[in-house]
């Protein structure tokens, strides 16, 4: 039984991408030169991870963690946004308390109001302080794994292709984080190891896209050496399409699942996320491809089978038969010619 793959495109499409590069070129300069202002000017909103507090492992003994009601008790201590999540169990919970101001007295105060307002209904299993020293080292090793991130992913690109093609790369997935960084700059999302892990990921998703278009903009510059640039890359956004609407409507659907029902926990990594989505899907189509055009890189001849399709052979000559000489009669002696 033969089974018709999945379309989306029927039509190959015909959308002049390169038309609107330049204003895909200025709105990406606006977006990541406003997320800089904004690091700069209002900072990210760190989570526990990196700003320092107390975590405390938790098991209520009356059933099940109440966590709604648990949540507006500790959040009226004047503590800071206590953040609570389950974990395991069902009556296991994960308690996070901001860093207070003051030395570890004032930290160890905070876990003591925590313990008297939920009272002896709740097992205490583990208390861990985490100091500003181990924040900023989380901070520094953060920031470390991103920037080899981008650049693993550039060398990759440049072995994989040609130099112009890991420029066009770093540039986009480097647009990719800090539009993104920008974006939880200006909603003060908690930005945490999660939100982190989110944006490498969305680093992994931009860089998968850019080299699928990529690798088809290298198999038509070899198939049509002729062509005019902006009309190649064209053709290989078009034929491209397909398969990125179907990526971004996947990964697009089981975000938005997180989004909705993860909870507060995964809030910040389902907002990257979808984010992330977005803006690499753009970047992919008006920044690393339109790139190319003013980086090119060497455009080899057509393929075999292009030729041998377009190229007429010429036809067989016939060939001539040389000419034969009669068998000599019986008895009669061979003629010499001179």
């Amino acid at each position: 039984m033969l089974r018709r793959p999945l379309i989306v495109i029927r039509h190959m499409p015909n959308i002049d991408f390169m038309r609107w590069h330049k204003v895909g070129f200025a709105l990406s300069l606006v977006l990541t030169v406003a997320s800089i202002v904004l690091f700069l000017v209002q900072g990210l909103n760190y989570g526990i991870d990196f700003a320092g507090g107390t975590l405390i492992e938790a098991r209520t003994l009356s059933g099940p963690a109440d966590l709604a009601t648990m949540r507006p008790t500790l959040n009226s201590l004047g503590l800071g946004e206590v953040t609570l999540q389950n974990f395991g169990a069902a009556n296991e919970v994960l308690i996070r308390v901001p860093r207070q101001p003051g030395d570890d007295k004032a930290q160890m105060a905070g876990v003591d109001k925590v313990k008297a307002a939920l009272g002896s209904s709740v097992d205490y299993r583990r208390t861990e302080v985490v100091g500003p020293t181990v924040g900023n080292e989380l901070v520094r090793a953060g920031v470390l794994a991103t920037v080899l991130a981008l650049l693993a992913i550039a060398a990759y690109v440049w072995f994989r292709f040609e130099w112009p093609f890991g420029v066009g790369a770093m540039l986009s997935t480097l647009h990719d984080t800090l539009t993104t960084i920008g974006l939880f700059a200006l909603l003060q999302i908690e930005f945490d190891l999660t939100t982190l892990a989110a944006i490498l990921t969305i680093a992994g998703y931009s860089i998968n896209d850019t080299v699928v278009i990529y690798d088809r903009v290298r198999e038509t510059m070899r198939r049509y050496k002729s062509i005019e640039f902006k009309e190649l890359i064209n053709k290989s956004l078009n034929e491209t399409l397909s398969r990125t609407i179907l990526t971004v409507g996947t990964v697009a659907l089981a975000v938005l699942s997180l989004l909705i029902f993860g909870g507060e926990v995964l809030r910040g990594f389902s907002i990257a996320m979808l984010w992330g989505v977005v803006v690499g899907t753009y970047s992919s189509l008006f920044i690393a491809a339109p790139m190319l055009y003013y980086i090119r890189p060497k455009r080899g001849g057509r393929t075999k089978s292009e030729d041998d399709a377009e190229t007429p052979k010429p036809a067989a000559k016939p060939v001539a038969k040389p000419p034969t000489r009669p068998l000599p009669k019986p008895g009669a002696s061979p003629q010499r010619t001179r």
